[in-house]
C-alpha cells in the first residue's frame, strides 16, 4: 500500500519518504491511519505487506526464510530513486526487517526507526539480540502469551513455526488503549507468521555491521504504555546499542499499537525526527 502526499503549501518545508514496516501476525493495513496523517502533512507514505502477511498472497508456511518474508520491504528500499533515502519504520517485529534492510542499503537510508520494535544490536544475531532475550524476558509473567498459539509448520524444511496472536492477548496486551473499532479490524486481519527463530539470517553474529545497519542514524521510540513488549525490555535493547537516538510517547497515551492509539503523537513524532535528517527527500 502506497499513499502520495498532495503538494507542501510550504515551500520551506521538507518532502520525507516514510516506509512503515508492520510486526507480527499483522499487515500494512494497521498503518492506514498514520499513512493517513502523513500524506495530509505533505509526505509520502509506503507501507508494504511482508511476505505472508496482510494482503500478501503467500501464506505463513510457503516463506521460506526471513529474507523471503522481508523482500517486499527490500525490494521497496532497493527501487529507490537514485539519491532518494527513506524514512524506515519499523514496528514491533518489523524492527528486524528494518535493520536487515539498513544493512543491505545504507546509502538509501536517511534514518531507521524503531517503533517499540526489535531493534538488533551490531554484533550480534537479530534473534539474540530480540526474539531469544525477550521469550526469557516474558517468561517471568506465566501465561504471558494467553490464547495465542504456536501452530505447527506445514513445510519441515522451513525454520521455525507460525504463532497467530489470540483474542485475549491481541486485545489485552496489544490493544488495551486502541478504539474497539480497531482491535474488530485487527481480529479479522491478523494472519500467522512465523518469527524465524531458527533461520541461519537471524542466527548470523556477522550480519550487521558497523559500515552497514551501524552507519545510519537510528531512532527508538519507547512507548510506556505497551504491555506487548513492556518499556523495561525496551530500554535493555536500547543499552546494547550506544549512541542510538531516543524519544519517547506520553505516558497512558498509546498501547503497543503506537499508530493506532496514538496516531497524532507518533505522526507528529515520526515528522520531528525525519526533519533532522541531514538529506532530505
Amino acid at each position: 500500500m502506497e499513499t502520495h502526499g498532495r503538494a507542501n503549501n510550504n515551500r520551506h518545508e521538507a518532502r520525507h519518504h516514510f516506509v512503515l514496516v508492520h510486526g507480527l501476525c499483522h499487515g500494512a493495513w494497521c498503518w492506514y491511519k498514520a499513512a493517513t496523517a502523513l500524506r495530509r502533512a505533505g509526505h509520502r507514505a509506503t507501507a508494504p505487506d511482508m511476505a505472508g502477511c496482510g494482503a500478501h498472497p503467500a501464506r505463513a508456511g510457503e516463506v521460506r526464510g526471513f529474507e523471503e518474508y522481508s523482500r517486499p520491504l527490500l525490494d521497496a528500499v532497493a527501487t529507490l530513486p537514485p539519491g532518494e533515502r527513506a524514512v524506515l519504520v519499523g514496528h514491533s517485529h518489523g524492527g528486524c526487517s528494518v535493520a536487515l534492510a539498513a544493512e543491505r542499503f545504507p546509502d538509501k537510508v536517511a534514518a531507521a526507526v524503531f517503533v517499540t520494535a526489535s531493534m538488533p544490536a551490531v554484533g550480534r544475531s537479530m534473534g539474540a539480540a530480540t526474539t531469544d532475550e525477550y521469550l526469557k524476558f516474558v517468561a517471568a509473567e506465566p501465561d504471558f502469551f494467553l490464547d495465542t498459539e504456536e501452530q505447527d509448520q506445514e513445510n519441515p524444511e522451513i525454520p521455525g513455526r507460525p504463532v497467530l496472536f489470540g483474542p485475549k492477548f491481541v486485545a489485552q496486551r496489544l490493544y488495551q488503549l486502541c478504539p474497539a473499532e480497531d482491535l474488530t479490524l485487527a481480529l479479522s486481519l491478523i494472519r500467522p507468521a512465523n518469527r524465524f527463530d531458527e533461520d541461519a539470517l537471524m542466527k548470523d553474529e556477522k550480519l550487521l555491521t558497523e559500515a552497514g545497519y551501524g552507519s545510519t542514524r537510528r531512532v527508538f521510540v519507547v512507548v510506556e504504555g505497551d504491555l506487548g513488549i513492556p518499556a523495561e525490555f525496551q530500554r535493555r535493547m536500547i543499552a546494547l546499542s550506544p549512541g542510538v537516538e531516543v524519544e519517547a510517547m506520553a505516558a497512558g497515551g498509546a498501547d503497543h499499537m503506537a499508530m493506532l492509539s496514538g496516531t497524532e503523537e507518533l505522526v507528529e513524532l515520526l515528522i520531528r525526527v525525519a526533519n533532522k535528517c541531514t538529506v532530505r527527500v
